[in-house]
């Protein structure tokens, strides 16, 4: 099933009916990695609740809510490490939480993280159901949910809360909510700076409607002028129909038209406006947040940086076995999004994911945290769903409770080891 089938959105709750199983199944995943947290790190004699919420950039976050933004450390290469770096939603909702309850602002990033992260579950369902039906929609959050580093999702990060405003804006988008999907890529590009892959979307989908009215509406002219093709020219193919121009209907109307171009307006206002904040804030204009990430030796170089990175493992033995597992995992990485287009993954998607793909495998430094970057490109996961909704359901369950156990322990081992960033 592709963008080009369209299917009626169900109500609230029957949409909630729907996703049911999937979100059941994302907590039991869930829970089983928490409980091997804590009982990894209770024999280590370590606080499973601070690897959560005070470690990292979680702190960072709790800065930028308590003490707002100005706060950096300058270490001794001369690198400046600043909180401007850090994008504000998720402090903002810190602070929230913490005004309006007892919660500390680390308590309210766990929270939010918690919620944000069923949020990001149902939005996966949303969007893999609609494309792929609902027995890939449960695989396709269950894979989500045991993702080696899908502990993240339960850290005071980032991760769930963008991936969930990511997910819902391109079920908006999939279903023509316009205006719904150009908010939630305004929030998404308040959360992080891979805020871009959602605005990307939200406008080519939103340019790819307006070309398909465009020729249906001359379609139509000639129709109706009962003007012929020139001779000797054969037809041409349909053009697929976008999300609010069903097969067979006349191009959208007006008020779609306003609300779509509206959509297109908000999307990338949250990026635009904390970056612009960001270069008049340290005054060095709309570039400023550039030299801010320079700051933490980050930045996009094509990929150049990671792939010295993965050829210097390649000096001495026991490296070197890293190195071709990195090797594997980004080569795993094309190959799903190779698949989806194979696929024929709605165009949203494959633009959202291409770019998350692209800003993870390429950015310049925390080699270490790529896969943790990867996280919200969740409809790489999609052809995986797709086989496993395919198979048998004895088999399906069998390989994702593996997978789930390994999930869990790996989290508990890691956090309790190097852990993020």
């Amino acid at each position: 099933m592709t963008d080009l089938e369209t299917r009626a959105a169900p109500t609230r709750a029957g949409a909630l009916r729907r996703a049911a199983p999937a979100l059941a199944g994302y907590v039991a995943v869930r829970a089983l990695g928490l409980l091997a947290l804590f009982l990894w790190s209770a024999a280590r004699d370590k606080s499973a609740y601070t690897l959560l919420t005070a470690r990292w950039d979680a702190l960072w976050y709790v800065r930028v809510a308590e003490l707002g933004y100005g706060y950096e450390v300058r270490l001794a290469n001369g690198d400046v490490h600043s909180n401007l770096a850090f994008f504000p939603l998720l402090p903002w909702l810190e602070r929230l939480v913490a005004a309006v309850s007892p919660l500390s602002y680390a308590d309210g990033g766990f929270l939010v993280s918690l919620v944000s992260s069923l949020a990001a579950a149902w939005g996966i369902f949303a969007v893999a159901d609609r494309v792929y039906g609902r027995r890939a929609g449960v695989c396709a959050v269950l894979l989500w949910a045991v993702l080696p580093v899908g502990i993240v999702q339960s850290m005071a990060y980032s991760e769930s809360l963008f991936t969930a405003l990511a997910a819902w804006s391109l079920y908006a988008v999939l279903t023509g909510r316009w205006v719904t999907a150009g908010t939630l890529a305004l929030f998404a590009g308040l959360t992080r700076p891979v805020g871009l892959a959602v605005v990307a979307a939200v406008w080519v989908a939103a340019l790819a409607s307006f070309a398909r009215d465009r020729r249906a509406a001359d379609a139509g002219a000639r129709d109706t002028q009962n003007i012929p093709d020139a001779p000797g020219t054969p037809p041409g193919p349909e053009a697929p129909p976008g999300p609010d121009t069903p097969p067979g209907e006349a191009p959208a109307g007006p008020g779609t038209r306003l609300r779509r171009i509206l959509g297109m307006v908000l999307a990338p206002l949250g990026t635009a406006g904390y970056v612009l904040w960001v270069g008049h804030h340290t005054g060095k204009g709309p570039l400023g947040y550039l030299d801010v990430q320079a700051g933490w030796r980050n930045g996009f170089d094509g990929g150049w940086a990671f792939a010295r990175f993965v050829a210097d493992k390649f000096t001495s033995f026991p490296a070197a076995l890293a190195g071709m597992g990195l090797i594997i995992g980004v080569a795993s990485v094309v190959w799903l999004y190779a698949t989806g287009v194979r696929q024929r993954q709605p165009l949203p998607l494959l633009v959202y994911t291409g770019v998350v793909t692209a800003l993870a495998l390429c950015a310049s430094s925390y080699f270490g945290s790529k896969p943790r970057l990867l996280l919200p490109a969740f409809p790489l996961l999609l052809p995986l769903a797709l086989a496993l909704a395919r198979a048998r359901i004895r088999r399906s369950a069998t390989v994702l409770g593996g997978l789930a156990v390994a999930c869990a322990v790996y989290g508990a081992f890691w956090l309790n080891g190097s852990g993020p960033p």
